[in-house]
């Protein structure tokens, strides 16, 4: 039996062709060019889809249903994208039109960060709970929770915001437009920010090395490697990055106590640099740090390839 997952992006449609050991055989992907309008996204989904299933020498036939993964706020029970500023949908009936595409197939709809949760609650870091959340840092902070084995996003399909829970009353100012979110701090915009700043303080540290004298060229990389050079500035900036991250991490513990937490988004490449740290801070402030059963942090396993495969699963 063999499943479709499309994880929909700005700039990328992607598609691929999941079996029932929840491995991708076959991959392709398009540009959505979101500028050309809802048709164009929409064939171009098609587009994609279409060559994952040639390329694994399939038919549509041989494909039980399709799932697509959009970000923005979804209604998954009507296959309707209620608002995602940029792909241009407003109320957009999405699996509808990508249904056109494929008579008969049953098509599903979700959340792009629900779907990665999904997926590495099925095939990932996560894979033998029944309670996960997952965490993804990259331009902001995305989550998606796992309650029960299902996606749980409340009652208006909205759930989940956990970029947006505030760690620092009157903080930075965030897209949201509160300030002090954790995704102002948590995300790769946000340490590239603290960054910059600590290297306009600082003209000695060895990130401007690292970023060829020029801020534009910093990127969330340039902390870490600076920081393996024993750069002190490189330092306290992944320092205070992690507290950060960790924060927000023990926010979402105390609420939840999923059995396990994990973080994804490229950052999380980092590794042991990354999970050790926040590790030590996590289990030494949350809650239920004296409890024998207390929430694991793990990075998560399934990378760029988590959409597809969430989205794939949705079925399953």
């Amino acid at each position: 039996m063999y499943y479709l997952g499309i994880d929909l992006g700005g700039t990328n449609a992607a598609a691929g062709i999941v079996n029932e050991k929840y491995e991708i055989i076959s991959k392709a992907s398009v540009p959505t060019n979101a500028k050309n309008g809802v048709d164009a996204i929409v064939a171009n989904i098609a587009k994609a889809a279409q060559q994952a299933i040639t390329e694994a020498r399939l038919t549509a036939k041989d494909i039980e249903s399709i799932g697509i993964g959009s970000p923005g706020a979804v209604d998954p029970e009507n296959g309707v994208v209620d608002f995602a500023g940029n792909l241009g949908f407003d109320h957009t009936p999405l699996a509808k039109l990508v249904g056109a595409y494929f008579p008969g197939k049953k098509i599903l709809l979700e959340n792009d960060a629900n779907v990665a949760a999904y997926a590495e609650y099925m095939a990932g870091a996560a894979k033998g709970t029944r309670d996960s959340v997952t965490i993804t840092l990259g331009t902001g902070v995305g989550g998606g929770m796992i309650i029960n084995g299902r996606i749980y996003s409340g009652f208006n399909n909205k759930g989940g915001e956990f970029g947006h829970i505030v760690i620092e009353r009157d903080g930075w100012e965030c897209s949201c437009g509160r300030r002090g979110c954790w995704e102002a701090y948590a995300s790769v915009s946000g340490l590239i920010r603290l960054t910059k700043q600590e290297m306009l303080r600082n003209s000695k540290s060895a990130m401007w090395e690292i970023a060829k004298n020029d801020l534009n060229n910093v990127n969330g990389l340039t902390s870490f490697d600076a920081m393996r050079r024993g750069d002190h500035t490189a330092i306290y900036v992944v320092e205070r990055y992690l507290r950060s991250v960790a924060s927000g991490l023990i926010n979402v513990i105390n609420i939840l106590q999923p059995e396990v937490i994990c973080i994804g988004g490229g950052i999380s490449k980092e590794g042991d640099y990354l999970l050790k740290p926040i590790e030590e801070i996590v289990y030494s402030e949350m809650f239920t740090k004296r409890s024998g059963s207390s929430t694991e942090v793990r990075i998560a396993k399934l990378g760029n390839d988590a959409g597809i495969i969430g989205a794939a699963l949705l079925n399953a």
